[in-house]
């Protein structure tokens, strides 16, 4: 059987408004990046979530992002998903997030 590497998601911070998701963002590591994207977005005052840099997402992915969304959100700072990938988006809109994922 053929085992698989884990798989990555990177965060990076390109300006002081923008925390910057790549990589996939799955099953695999969505605790994981919550966990680090929080910090970073506790630690930083960013208002957008990039997510042009995911090249896959699952239903743990969205949940993630909407977490951290929703973590954010309820400290009183705005924050927006922006730049989603298709597959992100298509998958919010069949699970009826896409309004969640647009609230400011």
């Amino acid at each position: 059987m053929e085992s698989r590497a884990p798989e990555s998601l990177n965060c990076e911070s390109p300006d002081s408004d923008t925390l910057a998701l790549s990589g996939a963002l799955t099953f695999a590591n969505a605790a994981q990046v919550f966990d680090q994207a929080g910090r970073a977005l506790r630690e930083g005052a960013q208002t957008r979530l990039d997510l042009a840099g995911v090249t896959r997402a699952d239903s743990a992915g969205l949940a993630c992002v909407l977490a951290l969304l929703a973590q954010v959100r309820r400290t009183g700072r705005p924050l927006r998903a922006t730049r989603l990938p298709a597959n992100l988006s298509a998958l919010a809109e069949v699970c009826d997030a896409r309004g969640l994922l647009e609230a400011a």
